[in-house]
């Protein structure tokens, strides 16, 4: 299928202005160019959610505390909640807190279930495993700490959206391997392999808002070494065993390059006895989820999020 009307208009948008890519930038100048294109492309913020900053302490030789954002639906009362960890995209080098607090809001709503969010270290100031160390040390705070925030530490779920899905991906392996139970791992359209999803003869390499071009920037922020795409935090579809991980919630988007990889993990994992549920939407493009005044798919991928929280933690219906 072709790009929907609305990705069409928005990638035509973006080349007749004739803008630097975010790859050109400064990174700081990179990082306020996506902030305003999230705030651009947002829909009203919904109200009927509560948010509370929080601040996570790190050893000090790690730096300052870790600063996060908790999302409780106001219809929940003071109900001990379960919790999605939620970890934002950009490339491990854009996004902060408040360009995802109205997806956080949206799937808080959506779902019943209360959203922690996190603003981990970006790269290159700090590069691989500092975003997954942050991501990882976040979850074991939640654990052990959220009862203290009304939150039901035995229900936990780790989400993100590109290379937040990826830390995502690799939290459900670390919390496998920890005997840590999750249920549910959400990702959507998340960076799996960063040793071989950029093919030369792959489908959308240009044009579609992400690119190889820019994913290589994205890349060489992070990365440490060119040997770390082929460590399995970095690429989770090279860990030596996928048995056991929590039940995932796979979205893509036809018009991305990195869905056949996507698509790939998906089968992967149901290779190993993994529950499964992929849904590809086409016409769509890598991001749409934080487009929501385009993208009409966004509402529709929110409510499915909601509605798969729900199921798997074993949740009423949200009135």
């Amino acid at each position: 299928m072709p790009l929907d009307d609305r990705a069409r208009s928005f990638l035509q948008m973006l080349h007749r202005i004739d803008a630097p890519r975010l790859s050109e930038l400064p990174i700081d100048v990179a990082r306020r160019n996506y902030a305003k294109m999230l705030y651009l492309y947002r829909t009203e913020p919904c109200a009927e959610v509560l948010v509370q900053d929080c601040h996570i302490a790190r050893r000090e030789h790690e730096g300052g505390p870790l600063s996060a954002r908790l999302y409780r639906p106001m219809r929940a009362g003071d109900a001990a909640l379960p919790v999605l960890l939620w970890l934002h995209g950009g490339g491990w080098t854009l996004g902060d807190l408040a360009g995802y607090d109205p997806l956080c809001r949206a799937i808080a709503n959506a779902s019943g279930i209360a959203v922690f969010t996190l603003d981990y270290r970006l790269a290159p100031e700090n590069r691989f495993p500092a975003a997954l160390d942050d991501a990882w040390q976040t979850l074991c705070w939640l654990q052990r700490h959220g009862g203290g925030y009304g939150l039901d530490t035995a229900k936990l779920a780790v989400g993100g959206d590109s290379a937040g899905g990826n830390l995502a991906a690799v939290l459900a392996l670390l919390a496998r391997d920890a005997g840590m139970v999750l249920a549910q791992q959400l990702l959507i359209y998340p960076v799996v392999n960063l040793a071989s999803d950029w093919k030369a003869d792959a489908p959308y390499q240009a044009g579609h808002f992400l690119d190889a071009e820019g994913m290589r920037w994205f890349m060489y922020n992070y990365l440490d070494t060119e040997a770390d795409r082929l460590d399995w935090r970095a690429s989770p579809a090279l860990a030596k065993s996928h048995v056991g991980l929590a039940p995932a919630l796979i979205l893509s988007a036809e018009c991305d390059p990195l869905t056949p990889g996507v698509a790939a993990y998906a089968q992967q994992m149901r290779a190993a006895g993994v529950p499964v549920r992929y849904h590809d939407y086409a016409g769509a493009i890598h991001g749409f989820l934080t487009f929501p005044r385009i993208f009409l798919a966004a509402d529709d991928a929110v409510s499915l999020i909601g509605r798969c929280l729900r199921e798997d933690f074993g949740l009423e219906e949200v009135k």
